[in-house]
């Protein structure tokens, strides 16, 4: 059975830190393309930032460059997403998605999904 699990959102002042973690299971998890999606109440659920296995090739979106940095470890079958600086504006609920070929495009039929772990950004 194919199971995300996200784990290490919590509550934490504007300027800190936090890691997230995502750990995989049921399906060959170092030939999936890996990505983090984010969804604040009321908005849509956006794309953050996403691992390929294709050369370790990363892709953020403009708003966390600089700050957010995603990284995988196959050997232990779990994403991470390594976030500092954080602002208000980074609060969300945090996913992590799996996919066979583009995980900048998943969507709720095309991938795998975690259950997502809150992120609350203080100011």
């Amino acid at each position: 059975q194919v199971q995300l699990v996200e784990s290490g959102g919590e509550l934490v002042q504007a300027g800190g830190s936090l890691r997230l973690s995502c750990a995989a299971s049921g399906f060959t998890f170092s030939l999936y393309a890996m990505a983090w999606f984010r969804q604040a109440p009321g908005k849509e659920r956006e794309f953050v930032a996403a691992f390929s296995w294709v050369g370790g090739t990363t892709y953020y979106v403009d708003s966390v460059k600089g700050r957010f940095t995603i990284s995988r470890d196959n050997a232990k079958n779990t994403l991470y997403l390594y976030m500092n600086s954080l602002k208000p504006e980074d609060t969300a609920v945090y996913y992590c998605a799996a996919s066979p070929t583009d995980s900048r495009r998943c969507g709720p039929k095309n991938c795998y999904w975690g259950q997502g772990t809150q992120v609350t950004v203080s100011s």
